[in-house]
This record gives structure tokens, C-alpha cells and sequence, in this order.
């Protein structure tokens, strides 16, 4: 076997996971592949893949140009890794394999070559397949197609990114009914089920490595407790014992959860320890290509320090000189944090070291709670995405935009996704009609006549209509990006439009680790010079926000239920312990047995705190639910302040919480009713239908460098839904909308859970005379708004210094 010849010349020994792979692909079986990091998932799919590839070019008299795999992976960055990865054994074996990479980044000239001679193994993105899909004469250059791997398929799996892998899988399947597919994953709470929506139920098997994957996680503790913690106070006052770990190391990752958390660390790391400049990097999704690629490979022969860092290297890359990762502030998952930690110790047997920087005070309590999820394996599940009518239209149109399609094949063939399990004719009919006259209510509109039907075969015929959705095929959405460059013309990166359009000329902005000043604005490009000012504005981006995961929250509670047996022995809670007493002293520390609800009266108002700990997007729909239903008694006017942990209702009344309580406070009877009465359900679903136009192509985002304003776009999407909402109110994507918000915005399915949680917990209430340590950090959330964060330390200042 090839497997074992190229292991025995690096002495190494194949693991027993590995060969369960090599066999099973061997046998023609198709499956899932779950193992730790740094263990060669790669090398246990590749070479069972290759021994076949070998055997059928051997068994060719002449050996054709055509492709025999697909290597699928979510992100840039991995997908480089993975040409390298498998190039390195193709090289060391002198197979001579064409194995090349096509992504968004691919020059013009590399996929024009593809097209003409298609390599062998091709390592791509979804969005890449789709565009495949869309060229004339699709099928027979995807028809040799014999294996197709899914890497990181738990990442794809909770987003629309994973429905287009679902219905390129279906058509591939289509092609060729014996085509092999292989997942492989990280360790997630549904892994039987992730197997299932990639292959269909009942089919494939699951190889599961069961090896050990040793980490170490330890939080770096401040030198004093805050017993009146705020958020994101405290993270970058650490980056003194921030710095003693990168320099006590080899080379270090600094995760982030934010790009605009990533510029700050990285400015004040510099400022700090000016001698890191040029062996200190930073990495993150809006950076340029080049300087992206410049970091990784640089990572790659360990001639850089650290990389301060986002979700852009969380994956599969393998960084063999990394032997520390720091995380700074909560990962809000245990899967998040344990991938992050995965990038140390990327070989097998060796230990992963990660160490969490707490960004206020209740946060270190985490680090507990994440040695307690990792050691009892609680891992968070991957919610698929179903009834994607938005994603389906795309597809739709890009095999109209290629060769045709008929309706009723089709049809079948979506029928066998996960997605689409549950369509009817009546349902999959409406998406031809929104594909052919722009739905029941759009016909009058050419431009929504996108496709025709010619003898059952539906086509485009417009080659523009063809050019602008080849444009817009992908499901990624975000607002619209501005190019940064130099006067010279040199490309820095990429920033949201609505963040420029806050500037003036002159202003300075901290990007890419420089400190730019804005020369000029010219369609969607900022021109920019570097500045020598030492004070800037930071960019955040719009994507930032992520809730507490059920399952590290549940971890919380528990440790919250144990402290007093546990700080002796986790330095966490022997460092928290006196603001737990403090809380104690003033009320009652929440836990998995108790919900705490807090009565306090300040010159602000009457502040009601709950504690649920179900993480901001549940906190965000359950204070709108309570709100609306203690206004059902009497008219109340209510400001709302929360965190992972909590939220407040400030009201300029006195509220008798508890014959709320007991006329249902917490009752799950009427849940759908009154959470829609309760939200401006709305707004949010016209805000959820922007994306959701985009991705069905209602409307054209723009060509590349002339994308469309943000303003635009929202603009049209909202006379859409208007539209919709009052003509056709069972039009299949305004239905989208409303569902997604209650499914992803509100996590009205976490909602309920928390609620039935709830009523079998006891509930106690408590009227404190100050605030406490729990609710110190909501309270703090109210003022982020109205302050600079100058104004904002000093104003909380006074206010603790009275509390104490």
C-alpha cells in the first residue's frame, strides 16, 4: 500500500483509525471521519483515496485529463494548507498528480487553465462548486467525478453555506450514482446526525478515532479582583502577562473573537513591546489576500512570534511550530474553544496548551467551566439550516444560467437533501414561478423574468442575467465592503462601508496594524496614507456578536452549583471566591437549582436583574417576553440592559414581581403569541429579508469594485418585502424571513427550553439595597452607549467606589 510505504519513510506508525479509513474507502463505502487534531484526519481519507486513483489511472490505456476529486473546505486559509498537504505526498511518492486549488482568490488565467485541463484533484469552497455548476457543459466534466471529501463539515453545517454543499452533493450524486463522500469533522454534540444530512439516512459508516488529545487550559488571573466586574474592562489590562506567555514560548496564536478586538491587541502588544515588530502579526477575513498568505506561510516556517488572530485560522491549518494559544475573552462555545486550542500541539501525542484571558471578572469562572465541559466531552450540536427557499432559487437559476434543467429531476433530486426533505410540489412550483416572473406579484417586471421555459427545459437566455448571477452566486452576506489602498494603489484590505461613511477626510483609523489616515473616498474605495498620529479609530465589523452556547452555559451553572467544593481545588473559584461571598452577602448566587431575580432601586429607576445564563440572544427575547407580558397588567415603560449572564428591565415604577410570577410570568402557554406581540417581529424579519433577497437575487449587489450602497440595497430589499407583505404574505422567502427569526434571532427553541428550565427551578427574589457583582456588569451595559470608553471607566469608577 501506498499508506504504508510513505509512512514507514517518515517512521511513523498508521493509527488504527487511519486504516478502519484506507479500508472503508477501499470497500466503496462512503462515511464520516471524526478524530483529535494533529492525529491525520488528511492523511486517513487521502491515501484511501489515492491506492483507488492509482489503481484506475493504471487500469486507463491512455490516461484522460479529467477530475477524479473534489476536496471541499469552508475556508481560504485551509484550503492552501490542504493543496500543500496533499501535494507533499504526492511529491514524496512521485505520483505526479495535478492537484490544484480554485477558491475566490484563483486568477482568471489558473481557472481558465482548470477549465482546459481539468486536474485530477481540485480543492475548492461550496460557493466554487456552484460556480461550476454554472458553466455550459457542466456535466460532463463533472461526471468523472469519482470522490468527494468534505472538510471541517461541521463548520459548514450550521450555515446556508452547508445547503449549497447539500445540493452540490445532490447533483454530483446525480451524475454519478457511485460516487464516494467522505466528511470529516470536529467531535460535535450531533455527529450521527451531521452524517446523515451529508449522506442520507441510514447510508455510510462512522470511523471514530477515540484517542485521547491531551490540553491543558489555564486562565491568566489579574493581580486584584474586581468584585464590581464590567465587560471588556479588565482583558486588555492583562496584556502585560500576555506578553511574558509569547515570550516564554515558541510561536503563540492570540485569538480573538472580533477584528476590531484583533487591531486593538495587536496595537497595544506593539506599544507594550515595540522589539515584536515585524516577528508580531495579524490576521483576520478582511485583510488582503497577500497579507494573509504572507502570515501563514511565515507561520508556517515559524519566523513569527505570534499572530493575533480571528476565526480566520480557527481551522484544520496545521502550524507545526505553534505551541500556544491564548483566547481572549469567552469563546462563547466549548467546540469553538477547543478547535482554538487544537492549533497548539498539532501532532499526535502531543499537549494542546491554551490559556484564556477573562475580560472581566465573573468571565474567569469560565476557565472552570470549560476543564469541566472538555474532561465530561459536553460539546455544543450544529443546527442545520431547512427550507432555504432563498439558497434553492440560486440554484435554480445557476443550472438555468449552465445547460438547462428540467423541473421534475430536479425536484428528486433536492427531495434527497436534508434542506428539502419537507418540500412540496405547491412549494418547489412557487420557486419557478419567483425564477421565471419574479413570483405573483413581480410579473409585470421584465428584469424578474430571469428564466424561460422552452419544451420543459428551464433556461437563461439573457447573457446579462447570466454575468450578474454568476456574480452573486454564494451565500455569505455581510454590508457592503469598502477597498482600502494606498495612493500608490497597493490593497490593503476591505472595511465596512457604513464605518467610512462615519469618517471625515483627515481622520485616522487603525487597520491591517497600521495607523491610516483617510485621504479621499472614491466610489467604494478609501484612499489612504499612512499616518504618524498615535490615536485612531478602530473598525468594528457587523458580524460580531455571538451568544453563550447552552452547553458551556450549563457548564456555568454547574460551576456556579459547586463553588464552595471546588475552590479548592480550581484556581479560578479560589481567586472568585470573595466576590462570590460578596454576592452571597448582598443576595443570592444563581445556579442550575435557582433563578435569582434582583429588585434594586437607584436614582436611575427600579432595576429588575434576572440571571438565566442562556447567553445574550435568548436574554434578548425573554426580556422583550416579560416586558410585554408585566404590561399586560399595567402599562410599564422599560429600558433593557443584558449580557451572556443576565438582563435588567429598568422602570420608573415599582414592580410586584412576584404576583407576576405567580399569574405566569414564566409560563410556555402562549410563547408564540406573545413573543410576537412582544418584538417588532416585522422589522426584524424586514432586516432578515435583506440577506435573504441577496442570496435569491432579487437584488444585485454590484459588480466587483462598483458593489451597490448599503443604503441601496436596504432600500430595495425593504420595497420587496413591503411588497410581499401586502400582496403576497405566503410568499415562500418573506416566510423565510419571519422563520429565521424566530429559529436564529430570537433561538426561540433555546427560549422554550430555558422557560420549561425555569419552572422547575426555584425561583428567589430579592430586594438589595445596592447592587451586586452580578448585576454590576448588566447595569454597565446601559452606559456603553452614552460614553467614550474614557468617560465610560471614569462614570463606572464613581459608581463602584460608592457600591464598595
Amino acid at each position: 500500500m501506498l499508506a504504508e510505504q510513505w509512512f514507514k519513510s517518515k517512521k511513523w506508525t498508521p493509527h488504527k483509525f487511519q486504516r478502519q479509513t484506507w479500508q472503508a474507502i477501499m470497500k466503496g463505502d462512503s462515511g464520516l471521519l471524526n478524530a483529535p487534531t494533529g492525529y491525520g484526519k488528511t492523511y486517513a481519507v487521502w491515501f484511501g483515496i489515492l491506492e483507488k486513483l492509482i489503481a484506475l489511472r493504471e487500469s486507463q490505456k491512455k490516461v484522460s485529463r479529467e477530475t477524479y476529486c473534489l476536496w471541499i473546505t469552508p475556508l481560504r486559509s485551509l484550503s492552501q494548507e490542504m493543496v500543500l498537504a496533499l501535494n507533499r505526498v504526492n511529491d514524496d511518492l512521485g505520483l505526479k498528480l495535478d492537484i490544484a486549488l480554485r477558491t475566490g482568490d484563483t486568477s482568471l488565467k489558473e481557472r481558465q487553465r482548470q477549465t482546459k485541463e481539468s486536474p485530477q484533484v481540485l480543492v475548492t469552497t461550496p460557493e466554487s462548486i456552484h460556480l461550476m455548476l454554472a458553466q455550459k457543459g457542466y456535466a460532463s466534466r463533472l461526471r468523472s467525478i469519482q470522490f468527494v471529501v468534505v472538510d471541517e463539515w461541521h463548520e459548514l453545517l450550521g450555515s446556508k453555506r452547508g445547503v449549497l454543499t447539500e445540493l452540490g452533493l445532490a447533483k454530483l450524486k446525480q451524475l454519478n450514482p457511485q460516487i464516494q463522500i467522505w466528511g470529516i469533522s470536529a467531535t460535535i454534540g450531533n455527529l450521527e446526525e451531521a452524517k446523515q444530512i451529508l449522506l442520507g439516512k441510514g447510508k455510510g459508516v462512522t470511523v471514530k478515532a477515540n484517542l485521547p488529545k491531551d490540553i491543558q487550559i489555564t486562565t491568566i488571573l489579574p493581580d486584584v479582583l474586581e468584585k464590581f466586574p464590567w465587560g471588556g474592562h479588565l482583558g486588555i489590562h492583562l496584556a502585560n502577562k500576555v506578553l511574558e506567555i509569547v515570550n516564554h514560548s515558541d510561536t503563540t496564536l492570540i485569538f480573538t473573537n472580533t477584528r476590531s478586538q484583533a487591531e486593538i491587541w495587536y496595537q497595544e502588544l506593539l506599544k507594550l513591546q515595540p522589539d515584536l515588530a515585524g516577528i508580531l502579526a495579524l490576521h483576520h477575513g478582511s485583510l488582503s489576500e497577500e497579507i494573509r498568505q504572507w502570515v501563514e506561510q511565515a507561520l508556517h516556517t515559524g519566523s513569527l512570534k505570534a499572530v493575533v488572530c480571528t476565526s480566520s485560522l480557527d481551522l484544520g491549518v496545521d502550524f507545526r511550530p505553534v505551541d500556544t494559544v491564548i483566547q481572549i475573552g469567552s469563546a462563547k462555545g466549548i467546540a469553538r474553544f477547543l478547535q482554538r486550542a487544537g492549533r497548539s500541539g498539532h501532532q499526535p501525542g502531543a499537549t494542546s496548551k491554551i490559556w484564556f484571558v477573562p475580560t472581566h471578572s465573573l468571565e474567569i469562572m469560565e476557565g472552570t467551566a470549560l476543564r469541566y465541559a472538555e474532561k465530561h466531552q459536553l460539546m455544543e450540536n450544529r443546527i442545520p439550516y431547512v427550507r432555504s427557499f432563498d439558497v434553492l432559487i440560486q440554484y435554480l437559476v445557476t443550472l438555468a444560467v449552465s445547460d438547462g434543467f428540467k423541473a421534475e429531476e430536479v425536484f428528486e433530486e433536492i427531495k434527497d437533501t436534508h434542506c428539502f426533505a419537507s418540500i412540496t410540489h405547491e412549494e418547489f412550483f412557487q420557486c419557478l414561478l419567483m425564477i421565471t416572473q419574479g413570483g405573483k406579484v413581480l410579473d409585470a417586471y421584465d428584469e424578474f423574468h430571469k428564466v424561460v421555459v422552452e419544451d420543459g427545459l428551464y433556461k437563461v437566455m439573457s447573457k446579462k442575467v447570466a454575468m450578474r448571477h454568476r456574480l452573486s452566486i454564494g451565500a455569505i452576506v455581510s454590508d457592503t465592503m469598502m477597498s482600502v489602498k494606498y495612493l500608490s494603489g497597493k490593497y490593503i484590505g476591505s472595511i465596512e462601508e457604513w464605518f467610512i461613511s462615519r469618517l471625515n477626510i483627515g481622520d485616522t483609523f487603525w487597520f491591517a496594524g497600521k495607523n491610516l489616515e483617510l485621504l479621499r473616498v472614491k466610489d467604494l474605495q478609501a484612499i489612504v496614507k499612512t499616518s504618524t498620529k498615535k490615536k485612531g479609530l478602530v473598525p468594528s465589523w457587523m458580524g460580531g456578536r455571538l451568544p453563550l452556547s447552552t452547553h458551556l452555559a450549563f457548564a456555568i451553572r454547574h460551576v456556579l452549583d459547586q463553588w464552595q467544593d471546588l475552590s479548592a481545588q480550581e484556581p479560578e473559584i479560589s481567586f472568585l471566591k470573595p466576590l462570590f461571598i460578596e454576592q452571597q452577602k448582598r443576595s443570592t448566587l444563581p445556579s442550575n437549582k435557582n433563578l435569582v431575580i434582583e429588585l434594586t432601586e437607584t436614582k436611575e429607576g427600579h432595576h429588575l436583574f434576572f440571571f438565566p445564563f442562556e447567553g445574550k440572544f435568548v436574554h434578548e427575547g425573554m426580556a422583550a417576553l416579560i416586558a410585554h407580558r408585566l404590561g399586560k397588567n399595567q402599562p410599564y415603560t422599560f429600558s433593557v440592559a443584558l449580557n451572556d449572564y443576565g438582563f435588567e428591565l429598568l422602570s420608573d415604577q415599582a414592580i410586584d414581581i412576584k404576583a407576576a410570577i405567580d399569574r405566569g410570568l414564566f409560563t410556555v402557554n402562549n410563547l408564540n403569541e406573545d413573543i410576537q406581540q412582544s418584538v417588532n417581529m416585522t422589522e426584524l424579519a424586514r432586516k432578515r429579508f435583506r440577506d435573504i433577497a441577496g442570496i435569491a437575487g432579487l437584488v444585485f449587489q454590484g459588480f466587483p469594485g462598483r458593489k451597490i450602497k448599503t443604503k441601496h440595497l436596504q432600500a430595495n430589499s425593504g420595497l420587496f418585502f413591503k411588497v410581499f407583505q401586502e400582496y403576497e404574505s405566503d410568499n415562500l422567502l418573506l416566510r423565510e424571513a419571519y422563520d429565521e427569526v424566530f429559529d436564529f434571532q430570537l433561538d426561540y427553541a433555546r427560549l422554550l427550553a430555558a422557560l420549561n428550565r425555569i419552572a422547575n427551578q426555584t425561583i428567589v427574589i430579592n430586594k438589595t439595597e445596592r447592587l451586586t457583582p452580578f448585576a454590576f456588569p448588566i447595569f454597565a451595559e446601559s452606559f456603553r452607549e452614552r460614553f467614550s470608553n474614557e468617560a465610560l471607566e471614569d462614570r463606572l469608577n464613581r459608581i463602584i467606589a460608592q457600591l464598595e
